[in-house]
């Protein structure tokens, strides 16, 4: 997590990571594109940001937390 910048916006794939991109991109969070947005749709991950009519991102301090939280959540299982 450390190489996420402290401030801005990531996009999905920066998210969930794209294997086929060349270079592949590692997935923050390994989940599927529609495991993704069922998450957002019931609020299980943050709410996204429309930047434009077509391009919506997360704020990486929303993601930030979200991995605090889902590794707090894994320790403490």
């Amino acid at each position: 997590m450390s190489k996420l910048p402290e401030t801005g916006y990531l996009r999905l794939a920066q998210i969930i990571g794209n294997p086929k991109a060349d270079p592949p991109i590692p997935a923050l969070i390994p989940v599927s594109k529609s495991t993704w947005w069922e998450g957002v749709k019931s609020g299980r991950f943050p709410p996204p940001v429309k930047l434009g009519p077509r391009i919506t991102a997360w704020r990486v301090e929303d993601i930030r937390a979200l991995i605090e939280a889902l590794f707090q959540g894994a320790v403490c299982a």
